[in-house]
């Protein structure tokens, strides 16, 4: 089966396409981009979602799934929001 594996960064993706055997879990598709957890540490890498939804690196993948790498927010989303209205027009 095919799944991608994505890093979206400010103004650029990275983006990895494997191919793997039916029930490769999250984990075992990151293992074979050889992406290792002291690497995802040092990517800032905070978490994994599938299509946009959170998820473990023991889920099950399907075919064409997109794993989703996650770096933490700059900004609080409400903060910003905020400040934005705030602003002059």
């Amino acid at each position: 089966m095919r799944v991608e594996i994505v890093l979206a960064v400010p103004r650029a993706f990275e983006s990895w396409p494997l191919t793997l055997p039916i029930g490769a879990t999250v984990a075992q598709a990151l293992e074979s981009a050889g992406f290792t957890p002291e690497a995802l540490v040092a990517r800032g890498i905070d978490g994994l979602a599938l299509h946009g939804v959170r998820t473990t690196p023991e889920a099950v993948l399907r075919d064409g799934d997109r794993i989703e790498l996650l770096r933490p927010l700059v900004a609080d989303p409400k903060d910003a929001r905020r400040r934005r209205a705030a602003r002059p027009k």
